[in-house]
């Protein structure tokens, strides 16, 4: 549940620290349900206000050999997404499939009116893929 709007390299470090990775699956999600929004509460457990984490790979030019699948749910087609789908791609040298999903709905609150981007025709799924520039030959799947 990684909020939506913040840059995303950060989550980079789980692929520099774990070379037997082969598969990495985030979600990008901001709901109500799940966030804490009590100012007394965050400030107790340590939540921290700054929301977006500026990272640095601490080896620039490192390789990553095994992870082979990216899976993201909450894609939106975005400079934030596509810079960091490219940077995994960098990295992960031998990845092979691409797995983009829209936003995930909740049942628990009915959250289902929501401003989404998600490419949803043929067109702008070849458009999508097409913005992305990768010169590896991963598949890109878009789901719902």
């Amino acid at each position: 549940n990684l909020p939506e709007g913040c840059d995303l390299a950060w989550t980079m470090f789980i692929i520099e620290a774990a070379p037997s990775l082969k598969e990495l699956c985030i979600t990008v999600w901001d709901h109500w349900c799940i966030m804490m929004t009590n100012k007394e509460f965050r400030k107790k457990y340590g939540y921290c206000e700054k929301a977006d984490v500026k990272w640095k790979l601490y080896a620039p030019d490192f390789k990553h050999k095994t992870l082979a699948k990216l899976t993201i749910y909450g894609f939106q087609p975005n400079d934030n997404f596509k810079r960091y789908i490219r940077c995994v791609v960098e990295h992960a040298v031998n990845i092979t499939e691409i797995s983009l999903y829209d936003r995930k709905l909740c049942g628990r609150c009915g959250d289902k009116v929501y401003q989404s981007r998600y490419p949803r025709t043929a067109e702008e799924r070849k458009r999508t893929a097409e913005g992305l520039g990768l010169a590896s030959p991963a598949v890109i799947h878009f789901r719902s």
